[in-house]
Formats: C-alpha cells, structure tokens, sequence
C-alpha cells in the first residue's frame, strides 16, 4: 500500500478554453513532493488528473480505501477539490490539502472535507505528517510545525509555522517518472509543432504587488545554483527530448549574475534549447541581460505590464515605470525575443483616462501578444484588504472563486469587454496604419465605436 496519493484535482477537458489552447503542464509541486518522500523511504504514488477523468479518479479511491490523500489546491480548482475532499471522506481517506489557495482558506477547507490544512513548503511537513498520522490519527498533531487541523473536540489548532527550505539544491528533482510526461510533451508537439517541458530554477518572489499572492512562499527568493539547473536540463533532455523549455519561475531574470553563470553553465554543457519565461522590465533593463537571454534560446518572454497608468501602476505597487515596460519590451524584440504582456482593467481607482493611457501605451511598446483581465482581489494580498469592505460573494463558498467576488461599485463586465475590444481596435489599427492605411482607418472607426458604447455602459455597475 502507498503511504500517501497525491493528486491535484485539474481535468482539462473539463476545462473549454484550455482544451482549445492545449498548452498543459505537468504539476512540478507534486512531483517535488513525491520525490522528496521517495526519498525519504516512503512509497507515494501521483494520480494526475490532467488527462483523466472523474470516474477514474474515484475507482483508483475506491481501491484502497482508508488511505491518505493529499490535495494541491489552486484558485481554479476549488470546486474540484471541494467535490474530491467528499468523495474521499465518503471512502474513509484522510484528507491532506496543501497550496496557495488553502492556505488562504484553511478554515474552509476544514470545513468542507479536509483533515489537515498544510502550510506553506510541504516536503518537510507532509514527511512528518505522514508519520504523525500513522501514529497518533487526524486530531493529535500538535507538534506537527506548518499545519491547521482540528482537534478531538473540533477546535481549530493552527501550529506555528516551519522554516523554508534553505539550500534548494538539496531538494530532489521532481519525480517525472512518477506520471506521463511523455504525454505533455506529445500533446504540445501535436498541437504547437514543439515538445515542452516544465521546470524551475527558484522559488518565492521578493516583490511586493499588492494583488499578487505570496501564500506559499511568503515575500522571500531562494535560488538553486547554476550547476544543479543546468544538470537537470540535461537529464530532461536525455529522458524525454523535448523541443524547447518552460521556466516557469516568478522572475527568471531577478538576479543577473545568476543569469550570465547559468548561461555559461548551460554553454560547457553544449545545452542549447529554445524556451520561455516570466520577468519583470526593470530587471531586464540592460543590454547584456537581453542578449544573454537570446544567446541561450529564449523566444519568448511574458512581462506583467498590468496598466499603462503610472498612477494605478504606483497604486498596484509594482516598483516599475511605464517607460521601463516599453523599453524592455522594444529592446527584446530587437534581439529577436517575442514579448507576452500581461494587462489588468479595474484596478480600484482606475478612470477612463487610465484605460487610455493603457491603449496608448500598448501601442507604443507594441508587444507581440497581449492578453487583460479584469482584477479580482485574492485572499490574504493587499488588494484584497483595500477592497474587503466593498466585496460581495456571489455563490456558494465551495462553488466559487476569488474571481467571483464582486466589488461594489465597480463597473460591469460589458464596460471591461467594450475595453478589450477598443485596445485590440486602436493597437490593430496602429499596427496597419502604414502597411494598410485604409483598414487602419476603418480600425480607428471601430475603436471610436467601441469606446462610445464603454461610455454608454459607463453607469452601470458589476451585479
């Protein structure tokens, strides 16, 4: 019998939009987790739910009932999770739920299902707690640092928390061999033309966005060396020979020394694949950086831009400049790097002038891909906090999201869709205006349309 079943609670079919991108990733924080526990001597097993579906994962419950279970949770998935936690509470597993998004949520989380609520890192903690539990059951684990659980009479006890893990490079690499990856990497070459593989170089993010969340890793950055990164991209290469790489860091770029060593480190290697990253504008603010990045493959880099307002950007507490976004993203594309950008409508105090400075501005940086959202305030970020006494739930906790929450006051989701299709109308048009000058003009019609209805709806609030 296994000592535990880790599982994740994400079925892309189930998911329309994702299953027409077909852009999957293998979920690296189980994998971490089951190596580490491999390691340790224990026997995990890793159902990923990626390409599966419902009545698999309840027949492989169905099989050994009364075991442990243990559940990543993600913003997207709680739903998911929710409906899993019953399902094995009704075949007598003990519930093991771990992430960002029941970190936020653990007295929920305990409320509908969960045993035990795992806090922050969860190699060292679920290692303990897998022994704890044997021991002793699901209500004696006070001395169990880094969880929430309730005791024999129901109380919630959260212990004090546990130290991060200090040396990255003694961690083991995710165990890939525990699922398909061959199956990621087929599914990206049959649909995108190249094989991809996932990994990561850090973890934690220093900056303070105040609508990012830092539920897992606090505000803290700890790196592994060049030596053992580049190591693992070799073995990654030898075993599945993919196309290109995801790094799927929060910001590849945070460190240039780091930068240039693992350049030079992937270089004596002879490790050379295409791949693409998150950074932030301000550390890539430098030629070198730039041309390090292209000399070791990058094709791709996705900068969160989120406004082209200075003042809502200062609202957000990003720590960057409009002109710092536009001179990445130009200067990336002059060597060779496309650039994603990432941008948020409805940031609270967001007027109609700063949605055209957002227009402007992406028209003058003119990023290769570009994609909005409009913001929603995640539990436990500052965002959250700013706009607490204007939120209103719109379901059910168990059936909703963080992105369900409704801000009072705040315009509808037409004013946002009348938004995106002005940007899109300005930024095409301002593409074509010399290639095509009669579409462009024809553009510029449609953006003025576009914006004469986001007028129109102006009044009207998110309900």
């Amino acid at each position: 019998m296994v000592d535990v079943l880790l599982t994740h609670g994400y079925f892309l079919w189930e998911d329309a939009n994702e299953a027409k991108v077909m852009k999957p990733y293998p979920p690296l924080g189980l994998l971490y987790l089951s190596a580490f526990l491999r390691r340790a001597g224990l026997e995990p097993e890793v159902f990923d739910t990626t390409f599966s579906d419902r009545p698999a994962l309840l027949a492989r419950l169905d099989a050994t009932p009364g075991s442990v279970l243990g559940i990543y949770t993600n913003l997207m998935t709680r739903a998911n999770v929710v409906w899993l936690m019953g399902e094995a509470r009704a075949r007598d597993w003990t519930v093991v739920v771990g992430g960002p998004e029941s970190a936020n949520y653990p007295n929920e989380y305990l409320r509908h299902g969960a045993h035990v609520v795992v806090l922050g890192e969860g190699e060292e903690t679920l290692e303990e707690l897998l022994g704890a539990l044997a021991a002793k059951g699901p209500h004696q684990l006070h001395d169990v640092a880094g969880i929430v659980f309730r005791d024999g009479r129901g109380r919630v006890v959260t212990n004090p928390g546990r130290p991060q893990w200090r040396d990255l490079d003694t961690l083991p690499w995710p165990d890939r061999e525990a699922i398909d990856i061959q199956q990621y990497v087929d599914v990206w070459r049959t649909h995108h033309g190249m094989g991809s593989v996932n990994l990561i170089t850090a973890r934690g993010c220093p900056y303070k966005c105040n609508w990012c969340s830092h539920a897992t890793y606090g505000h803290t950055h700890r790196r592994r060396t060049p030596a053992d990164c580049a190591a693992e991209v070799a073995h990654i290469v030898d075993r599945f020979q993919p196309d290109q790489l995801w790094y799927a860091d929060d910001v590849f770029t945070i460190s240039h020394k780091w930068l240039f060593d693992y350049a030079a480190e992937l270089k004596a290697r002879q490790l050379h694949l295409p791949f693409e990253t998150i950074s932030r504008a301000d550390r890539m603010a430098k030629e070198e950086v730039l041309k390090t990045l292209a000399d070791m493959g990058c094709y791709r880099i996705w900068i969160g831009s989120e406004s082209g307002s200075q003042r809502i950007l200062d609202a957000m507490q990003r720590g960057v400049t409009v002109e710092q976004v536009q001179w990445a993203t130009k200067a990336a594309k002059r060597y060779g790097i496309q650039v994603g950008m990432f941008l948020m409508w409805g940031y609270e105090g967001e007027e109609l002038s700063d949605i055209e400075a957002t227009i402007d501005h992406v028209k003058e940086a003119n990023p290769d891909i570009y994609f909005t959202t409009v913001s929603y305030p995640i539990k436990g970020t500052g965002y959250y906090e700013k706009v607490a006494n204007k939120l209103a739930v719109t379901g059910d906790w168990a059936t909703t999201t963080d992105r369900d929450l409704r801000i009072e006051g705040r315009h509808s989701r037409a004013y946002y869709d009348h938004a995106d299709a002005w940007l899109q109308a300005e930024v095409d048009a301002h593409r074509l205006q010399s290639t095509d000058p009669a579409q462009a003009g024809a553009l510029r019609q449609q953006a003025a349309s576009s914006r004469a209805q986001l007028l129109a709806v102006a009044h009207e609030v998110d309900s």
